[in-house]
């Protein structure tokens, strides 16, 4: 899920941007490691680690959608184990919050609310496993048949696009519906630029570990940098003199305030949320799985480079895609965000050469125990909005490029009058906002472009040859 090595071929997930920056500094070795699962206390400094580099997107995720990032870090390390426990250990992987639903997460907490939307990523969960289920059977070859690139990669670039006005809002101090001020616009958009510059000097230009951590790198930037401005008094010398003009004014004296981090105990049960039936939520959320299950081949086919070992035939793609189903859904029954894996951490096992899949138990215990630490989730909340703002907008936009890149790759002609329906058709009607409703039943946006995409490929019939 790294942002900054962008590059996409069929069977690759959207969210693993990584996959280049992996293959650059490893190759498939000539003598396959040793990647025996074996649980060793001496392991556990380093899949502590592990969760240090996966932790920036991790809490990113809850923090932007209005989740608890407590809830996030205990459903990533029990969806971890679960994992395991499906791949009989085999896949040295950490599962934890995935990026392509930041968008429909938003939008479903704001039109229905938490639980409602936890419903339709439970039902993701579940599309997952009936696909592991249809691979078993037919094998993986009907998922590219039926959802091919030009499917796909219109559905990824939705993603991207749909919920754009939200991270400009952000950035510029408002609200995520543009209808309140949280900060003073000049101020917020010192912040968002700081954020945004340094998550990508990060990603462009560091090196090793930091390298892997270009996302945490601009959280922390943006933070000092408020820190620095209500030092100063910048921060209430602007607000003072701030005109909201007709937004609502919901600005204060101070970006940030730690009284909410000393008034939360140390050790505090995470706030699970479950569940509440909603078919709105599912028909809006499903489709937008079917890109990352598809996709899901790609963090296999990442790892499996790294330690040498063919993971698409022992465990089997059909069994990690299962565990990645049940540890999505899990994490959904939970109040916590979907699951996928994570290349920040494949490339960390390839730059230290830990092959060992119970590091990642290690990792995963960690997530667990920190999950119970009450003042970890009050402190990320203390996070001001233009820092997530000025991510957002490199985030939304490089998952847009993903989108455009899977059509690329794929080498059809866009131009064709199949492809070409197909493609403009998902994109309007997603990015437009069309909506299709019949009594209490509702679907609309990426949801609704999904599934047109899918009845599309289906029913227009494939180009003839012109004959010479």
């Amino acid at each position: 899920m790294t942002f900054f090595s962008l590059d996409y071929y069929p069977g690759n997930n959207q969210h693993n941007f990584a996959i280049i920056f992996v293959k650059e500094i490893v190759l498939m070795p000539e003598v396959s490691p040793d990647s025996t699962y074996r649980f060793r206390l001496c392991d556990s400094l380093l899949g502590a680690q592990m969760l240090f580099v996966a932790f920036g997107a991790l809490v990113l995720v809850p923090i932007l959608t209005g989740l608890d990032p407590n809830v996030a870090l205990f459903t990533a390390g029990v969806g971890t184990l679960v994992f395991q426990l499906i791949t009989k250990g085999k896949v040295p992987v950490f599962l934890a919050s995935s990026f392509a639903f930041i968008a429909p997460i938003i939008y479903g907490v704001q039109s229905w609310g938490i639980p409602a939307t936890l419903c339709g990523l439970a039902a993701a969960g579940v599309l997952y496993v009936l696909m592991s289920f249809a691979i078993r059977y037919f094998g993986p070859g009907i998922l590219h048949k039926y959802l091919p690139a030009v499917v796909t990669g219109p559905v990824i670039m939705v993603i991207g696009l749909v919920l754009a006005p939200v991270a400009v809002h952000m950035a510029m101090g408002r609200t995520g519906d543009g209808s309140a001020w949280l900060v003073p616009e000049k101020t917020a958009m010192i912040i968002a630029g700081v954020s945004l510059v340094t998550t990508a000097l990060v990603a462009l230009l560091g090196k090793g570990w930091l390298r892997l951590l270009p996302i945490l790198c601009g959280i922390c930037a943006g933070y000092a940098t408020s820190f620095v401005l209500d030092l100063t008094g910048y921060t209430a010398a602007i607000q003072g003199s701030f005109d909201p003009v007709s937004l609502q004014n919901w600005t204060a004296p101070v970006l940030i305030s730690f009284a909410p981090v000393v008034d939360k105990t140390w050790l505090a049960m995470p706030a699970f949320v479950l569940p509440e039936w909603k078919w709105e939520a599912v028909l809006f959320i499903v489709p937008v799985a079917i890109a990352p299950a598809i996709e899901h081949f790609g963090d296999v086919l990442a790892i499996g480079s790294i330690t040498g070992k063919d993971y698409v035939d022992d465990p089997g793609i059909e069994n990690t895609m299962l565990g990645d189903g049940i540890a999505t859904a899990i994490a959904a029954m939970l109040g916590g965000p979907p699951n996928t894996t994570y290349s920040e951490v494949s490339g960390a096992v390839a730059l230290t050469k830990a092959y060992n899949p119970a590091i990642m138990t290690w990792a995963a215990l960690t997530a667990i125990i920190l999950s119970f630490v009450g003042k970890i989730g009050a402190l990320l909340a203390t996070i001001p909005t233009p820092v997530m703002g000025g991510i957002m907008i490199l985030l939304f936009g490089m998952i847009t490029v993903v989108g455009i890149n899977t059509l690329v790759r794929s080498g059809q002609d866009l131009m064709q009058p199949r492809n070409l329906i197909i493609v403009a058709v998902i994109l309007v009607c997603g990015i437009g906002g069309m909506k299709f409703t019949a009594g209490s039943f509702a679907i609309e946006k990426i949801g609704l472009a999904g599934v047109l995409g899918l009845l599309l490929n289906v029913i227009l019939p494939a180009e003839r040859e012109e004959s010479i």
